[in-house]
């Protein structure tokens, strides 16, 4: 198992101000129940999503296993029209379906070119989008993204961070999620912005030794609650019943920071971009040297970094 385990505190009734005061500038996960999200979270049922919501085609990802892998691509992208997919995801068995009878489907909506547009949940589901009233939270020049969301029983979103803040709005549904500090980010077996250890319950600690290291904050989240996620954060999503949930993604840092071909907002910054290329072509001249001189030079480096670059303000 992982290490330390932390809950993530809950708090009832936070307003604006409290959060952007005392709670926003903490840089920690955070539970906010109570807040005034309209009516979606008694008006989106089965049957008003799949009325309301139409039968425009959405590109969805379809997995045979619960646990979805991105580094290994263990699901396929199909498309379905809305109320189709709404009606399926909200099965345990289908009579239809692409890859076998219990397959899981997953959506995270898209802009309308994705290449070059982001999700807004204003645009692609305005019908929808009357019924929710999206925290206040932040000013209106920092929005990234409204993200809609529908994912079947069960089904597991792999470990990963985003390089903006977001509010996950459990709006129907049940959901655990585990989430891990940046602090921790040597101890989560990185390949890009995802953690390599898909069992993040039972994991194989022979394989993955360091994960035992990781503290794990944990919650549960249920209709009406909303999971600040800051930044950087680690975070592991386990469907615990079919559910619809909105992420609203915005801007910590000033806008010229992130990288403007992003539509995701998980890219780095471009600062950290460059930083990393430099490091690259580091690595390329120290392998110019024999064995014993590259790793005591690396060392040196590594050293050089952690005394110029690593924080002392955080845990």
């Amino acid at each position: 198992m992982a290490g330390q385990r932390l809950p993530v505190p809950r708090l009832e009734g936070v307003s604006g101000e409290q959060f952007i005061q005392h709670l926003y500038p903490q840089r920690k996960p955070l539970v906010l129940a109570g807040i005034d999200l309209g009516a979606c979270t008694s008006k989106w049922t089965v049957d008003y999503l799949s009325q309301v919501g139409g039968t425009k085609e959405v590109k969805i990802h379809v997995a045979t296993v619960p646990q979805m892998d991105f580094i290994s691509k263990n699901f396929v992208y199909r498309t379905l029209p809305f109320d189709k997919l709404v009606q399926r995801a909200a099965e345990e068995k289908h009579e239809e379906f692409f890859l076998s009878e219990d397959e899981k489907y997953y959506l995270r909506s898209l802009g309308e070119d994705p290449r070059k547009d982001v999700a807004d949940i204003r645009k692609q589901f305005p019908l929808l989008e009357r019924d929710i009233k999206l925290p206040d939270f932040f000013k209106e020049e920092q929005f990234f993204s409204s993200v809609f969301r529908i994912s079947s029983p069960g089904l597991q979103l792999w470990t990963h961070y985003d390089v903006m803040d977001n509010f996950l709005i459990q709006v129907t549904g049940k959901k655990r999620v585990v989430l891990f500090s940046p602090r921790d980010a040597q101890y989560l077996y990185l390949s890009g912005t995802k953690s390599e250890v898909l069992n993040i319950d039972n994991p194989d600690l022979a394989k993955y030794p360091l994960f035992s290291k990781a503290r794990r904050y944990e919650c549960s989240l249920e209709a009406g609650d909303v999971l600040f996620i800051p930044a950087l954060w680690f975070h592991n999503v386990i469907s615990e019943e079919f559910g619809v949930g909105v992420n609203v993604f915005w801007k910590h840092l000033p806008s010229e920071c992130y990288d403007k071909t992003d539509t995701y907002g998980n890219k780095d910054p471009t600062a950290a971009s460059r930083a990393a290329q430099i490091l690259d072509r580091a690595l390329k001249t120290l392998a110019e040297l024999p064995e014993e001189y590259r790793d005591f030079y690396a060392r040196r480096m590594v050293l050089h970094i952690q005394d110029k670059a690593y924080s002392k303000n955080f845990e």
